[in-house]
């Protein structure tokens, strides 16, 4: 059977994937059932919406004709390098590492970090942008998570708070 649309083919094959391995690694908890549930229940109803779903789509890439094939494109290698790299450097500002003596710099830190590196993976990068976006959401998140819910984050460098 020829794929009619590359881009469908893959990407509902990465949805049978992600929610098959769901599905699958929810089976590790108490699943319960509709009355009762128990916290693999959802994680299992999702998984197996998602691969239902991801089965339709690779389905359609093998029935339904294109006119150009939709192939795939290259790969945009620089904005992913950026966004992994702005989440890895979030997680270790947020909380440290202890083993390479680097201590925790707080959310206030960390938000700002991954904000100016996420937006470095775009084609227009403009500091300032960056800047005034990562301002704004460093305050909403400070709004959200330490005033709103009351999570005991770290929000600042300890020597900046002592």
């Amino acid at each position: 059977m020829r794929i009619k649309s590359q881009k469908d083919f893959f990407g509902g094959l990465l949805y049978v994937v992600i929610g098959g391995g769901f599905a699958i690694g929810s089976t590790n908890y108490t699943i319960g059932d509709s009355a009762r549930m128990g916290p693999g229940y959802f994680p299992l109803l999702v998984g197996i919406l998602l691969a239902i779903l991801g089965a339709v789509i690779v389905f359609k890439s093998l029935v339904v004709e294109t006119p150009d094939g939709d192939p795939i494109g290259k790969w945009a290698w620089k904005p992913l390098v950026y966004i992994i790299l702005a989440n890895f450097l979030f997680g270790i500002l947020l909380g440290g590492m202890p083993s390479l003596g680097i201590p925790a710099m707080g959310m206030i830190v960390g938000i700002v970090v991954l904000t100016i590196i996420a937006a470095m993976a775009g084609h227009e990068f403009k500091l300032h942008e960056a800047v005034i976006l990562a301002i704004i959401l460093a305050i909403g998140s400070w709004v959200t998570f330490i005033w709103g819910l009351n999570l005991q984050l770290q929000v600042w460098p300890s020597f900046i708070s002592g």
